[in-house]
């Protein structure tokens, strides 16, 4: 790549203009077959730049994040230990486009994030990473079940609301024949008993990772039921009255209920 070309792109990525940063992105997807090393490095860091772009304040530029995530996913694996330390860097935007952009790497992804929960400390940098596998759509993402089951049971409660519902994502990938009875069976366990916890964000996630495993085969009859009588209990159709009081969990419910209808029909 010639300075030239670089120091376009370059320009264009540090435009305030959402058309310039989308043709300085098509400019470096041209390009990715043809660099590597320090080159590549550096119009990387170009790219994952923009991870720190505020959608609030700038609503403009959403589909040029979306391009920059599936940008960075395509430099290839040598992207992953990078974006893992970018993560302490305590910007949750980015942390949170950077999850994204793990879910658009995929499954090589996997092995070096769990060694990254393993090792890290901070209950913050935890959060993202389980937040990360949240987003791997492949059947491989069977390996992290355990650590993010156990992430479900934490003190912690952001990283209990991001563990019960990554576990529901894990659900949609992962076959019935390839999810072991005590992976499952811990899992209804989490789900029970975070359906009673303090925070409404937390039950929610909960009954939709409940409705999840009905929709994708999870669960036998009996357990259908159970799940059915659960839903009924949250909205306050079993004549019991005992009703969850907050919105969002009885939303939930209602969608869980109505998948698991449909899967009668």
């Amino acid at each position: 790549m010639t300075a030239d070309k670089y120091e376009k792109i370059k320009a264009l990525l540090n435009s305030g203009d959402s058309e310039e940063i989308h043709r300085g992105l098509v400019l470096i997807r041209e390009e990715l077959p043809n660099i590597t090393g320090d080159s590549a490095r550096s119009l990387f860091e170009m790219v994952s730049a923009l991870f720190y772009i505020d959608l609030l304040d700038h609503p403009e530029h959403a589909y040029v994040l979306d391009e920059a995530v599936g940008l960075v996913a395509d430099f290839g694996e040598f992207v992953v230990p990078i974006l893992l330390d970018n993560l302490d860097a305590g910007d949750m935007k980015a942390q949170l486009t950077i999850g994204h952009a793990f879910g658009r790497i995929g499954e090589v992804a996997i092995e070096p994030l769990l060694e990254s929960y393993k090792c890290e400390e901070t209950e913050e940098c935890r959060i993202f990473l389980v937040y990360a596998l949240g987003k791997i759509r492949s059947s491989k993402i069977l390996e992290a079940f355990e650590q993010v089951l156990n992430a479900a049971n934490s003190e912690n409660l952001e990283l209990r609301d991001t563990a019960i519902r990554a576990l529901g994502n894990f659900v949609e990938v992962i076959s019935p024949k390839d999810l072991p009875v005590e992976n499952k069976k811990r899992m209804l366990e989490a789900i029970q008993v975070s359906l009673s916890d303090s925070s409404a964000g937390v039950r929610s996630k909960a009954i939709r990772s409940y409705g999840k495993l009905a929709r994708y085969g999870h669960l036998t009859p009996e357990e259908k039921q159970k799940c059915k009588d659960t839903c009924e209990l949250l909205l306050g159709v079993d004549n019991k009255f005992e009703w969850d009081r907050a919105y969002i969990v009885r939303k939930e419910a209602q969608d869980a209920l109505d998948c698991l209808e449909d899967c009668e029909d």
